[in-house]
């Protein structure tokens, strides 16, 4: 579009062509050409108009460039409620919900698309609370509420409120909008009541349901694990002679993920193909998402070559469906610049997936270079889906300071931004501060969730907490609705057993509402091996293999109690067994980046290049070591009787190779930063606390639990992992 040919078209009374050009600048995104208008209309000199300044407004704000859509709208003498209504949706867009509700406040008579758009924020971000005080308040001024307004009231309902609102939908009438009753299945199975979703469904009627209604019931099924229901809906859906479209599709394929039948799904996929639609973008990014997440990622990937033309969200879903799965993050990492190659703009979503693959990678560097990307692109850098992405990743790979960083520059945070940095806290054994920002949290307008608490109580366990653990756990349900689950009994029993309060673990698990499953009796199992409870370890590893019978740790922990208590014939059944039963140990092994490349090490190494001086710095050390003291701890050697034997197999261990390694490739005073795909051995904890204090350096270990920072001969767990 050719907008630059001089002023004098304003002076001929051309407004309508100009305001043409700028609606078309709008419908197709166009903020180049738009912005050449814009730089006209300035210069042609002309008193300001509000109606133009607000189609600009809605320029910039639909390209995403809020922060001029913002500055032009401070600049009008006299906003009116539709430059309010631009610059709100367009916060709302972006998931400002600071900016959005402060713009909202301001508003002299906000009309019903203002009190609509924001109660859509509330909606998106499962604001409850303030859904229904601003719901109550139109009502109580005498606002005429329509069918938008209380879909999106009952959208931002989970529990209890939702059949307050259905009745309200009967007794105005508005149960006849088709986008309530949708709304009112969906807030009725998130609430886990599908039998009143069932119910609203079977009253629309079979004329008056669409596409959403059908989609919204095959979603419910799915997410109560209904998938012969929700089959037989879509069957039916199809014998009625409705048209099938990709968001059916996609509800189904969504379905078949959520109750991961994968031969029910590949059945799917084959009518999917028979039918033409395996080509489709919305239909192979559920297919990508459904492989990715049923661990047929390479299927997923096929599935991506069978589309012929590509969106964003097609390439999101791929990336994303890599990094789920750590063994191919940087393959994730890999389609991240395809994309780029074949012309998409990374938004949101991409950056979030790319920084999610780095963060399974433990790539420092890569991390780096996704941030760095991250802030030269022209949409907010301020989002806060990226922030908590950012949040995570430099937390999973060591760099807590960072992680810091990122969050104090957060202008706006949500319950994820402050669950993201408790957990950093908790993963790099600061219980208290990870305690801190739980009271912050508490503080804030931001609920804690679910999964908060199981963040509060592992930072109780780590340090030790046993009163503020059993209040936190009692408070969940008591004072915040969340009834505890698994994962919430397990971090308890974890924190109890740590602390060798076997009784009331014993009492706990007698009491609980169900099993405490692999991961509570992993825990156990894990705390018995610390105290050395050997009766309560074999009961543990007994339960844990009823479970998971191909579960190496269990054998491995369990011969571990039996070795320190001088036991080897039960060593000897407990390695008999697991060979039996055709279970393998992964084996140990450690790495360090160095000058972005990965060096990986495994117990007594010999196929590094420069593993000879390796071998010599720790030959060279073991001496000053023992003279600060460090007396080797034989029983994690696994060694029955040569002494001299066990201190050799122990010296060799990979995490002490890889810190190594570290230490003769950098220079004095540069921390280091090592990954081990297993926990930490007793021995080199000890061993590199002393060496810490030898070398004058921070040394950080990340073992398959958390952080070990190792300084000046202290660790920052305080020797209670």
């Amino acid at each position: 579009m050719n907008v630059s040919h001089g002023l004098s078209w304003w002076s001929k009374g051309a407004v309508p062509a100009f305001c043409r050009l700028l609606k078309s600048c709008i419908a197709r995104r166009d903020v180049t050409s738009g912005s050449t208008l814009h730089a006209l209309y300035l210069k042609s000199g002309v008193a300001q108009s509000t109606y133009i300044a607000n189609h600009f407004i809605l320029l910039y704000s639909r390209c995403r460039r809020l922060d001029f859509a913002r500055q032009l709208f401070d600049d009008i003498p006299q906003p009116n409620v539709f430059s309010y209504n631009t610059l709100l949706a367009a916060y709302v867009y972006e998931t400002q919900t600071y900016l959005a509700s402060a713009l909202f406040a301001r508003i002299p008579d906000p009309d019903l698309v203002s009190f609509n758009t924001i109660l859509s924020l509330y909606a998106a971000t499962c604001r409850t609370a303030d859904a229904f005080s601003l719901f109550a308040q139109m009502r109580y001024v005498g606002y005429e509420i329509d069918g938008f307004t209380l879909s999106s009231v009952v959208s931002a309902v989970v529990g209890s409120g939702v059949d307050q609102l259905h009745a309200i939908s009967l007794a105005t009438g508005l149960q006849s909008y088709v986008s309530v009753s949708n709304a009112l299945i969906g807030s009725y199975s998130r609430s886990g009541l599908l039998v009143d979703a069932e119910q609203v469904f079977n009253e629309i009627g079979t004329e008056a349901r669409d596409g959403v209604s059908w989609n919204c019931m095959i979603a419910a099924y799915g997410k109560h694990r209904e998938g012969r229901k929700a089959l037989n809906m879509f069957q039916d859906l199809i014998r009625r002679g409705f048209e099938i479209d990709v968001y059916t599709l996609a509800s189904m394929l969504t379905t078949f993920t959520t109750v991961k039948d994968l031969p029910g799904a590949v059945q799917f996929h084959a009518f999917l193909i028979k039918n033409a639609f395996e080509k489709n973008s919305h239909v192979g990014s559920g297919l990508i998402d459904l492989y990715s997440k049923c661990c047929r990622i390479m299927d997923g990937k096929k599935a991506f070559e069978e589309v012929q033309d590509p969106d964003l969200v097609l390439w999101n879903t791929m990336i994303s469906g890599f990094s789920l799965n750590e063994y191919y993050s940087e393959e994730g990492l890999r389609y991240f610049r395809g994309m780029q190659q074949a012309g998409f703009l990374p938004d949101d979503c991409s950056f979030v997936c790319a920084i999610s693959a780095c963060s399974n990678l433990s790539s420092p560097s890569h991390g780096h270079q996704i941030h760095s990307l991250s802030l030269k692109c022209e949409f907010p850098t301020n989002l806060v889906s990226i922030n908590n992405a950012l949040i995570a990743m430099y937390s999973k790979c060591g760099n807590l300071g960072d992680a810091k960083k990122v969050f104090a520059r957060m202008n706006n945070r949500n319950s994820v931004s402050y669950n993201s940095m408790v957990a950093a806290y908790e993963q790099h054994g600061l219980g208290l501060n990870a305690l801190e920002v739980f009271k912050e949290m508490l503080n804030s307008n931001n609920k804690p969730t679910s999964i908060t608490f199981i963040s509060v109580l592992s930072a109780c366990a780590h340090t030790g907490r046993v009163d503020d653990g059993w209040h936190y756990f009692h408070s969940m349900e008591k004072e915040y609705g969340i009834e505890p689950g698994e994962e919430h009994y397990s971090c308890m029993i974890n924190l109890l057993a740590r602390a060798g309060k076997f009784a009331e673990v014993e009492d706990m698990i007698k009491t609980m509402p169900f099993d405490p499953g692999a991961i509570g009796w992993a825990s156990l199992l894990g705390a018995c091996r610390t105290h050395n409870n050997l009766e309560l370890g074999a009961w543990a590893a007994e339960k844990l293999l009823e479970k998971d019978p191909s579960n190496a740790s269990a054998y491995v922990m369990l011969a571990n109690i039996y070795a320190s208590s001088g036991r080897w014939d039960d060593v000897a059944k407990s390695r008999s067994l697991m060979r039996d039963r055709g279970v393998r140990k992964n084996p140990g092994c450690s790495w360090i980046e160095m000058e972005k490349r990965v060096h990986v090490f495994v117990a007594d190494d010999a196929s590094h290049p420069r593993i000879n001086e390796i071998y010599a710095f720790l030959e060279e050390i073991s001496i000053k070591m023992k003279h600060a003291g460090y007396i080797p701890d034989v029983r994690w050697s696994m060694v029955k009787d040569d002494i001299r034997e066990g201190e050799l197999k122990l010296r060799h261990h990979s995490e002490k190779l890889a810190v190594a390694f570290g230490l003769i490739s950098t220079q004095d005073g540069v921390p280091i930063l090592v990954m081990k795909n297993l926990r930490i051995c007793g021995d080199c904890h000890n061993a590199i606390k002393v060496i810490s204090k030898i070398v004058g350096r921070e040394i950080t270990i990340r073992d398959a639990h958390r952080f070990h920072c190792f300084l000046d001969g202290c660790c920052s767990c305080g020797d209670y992992w």
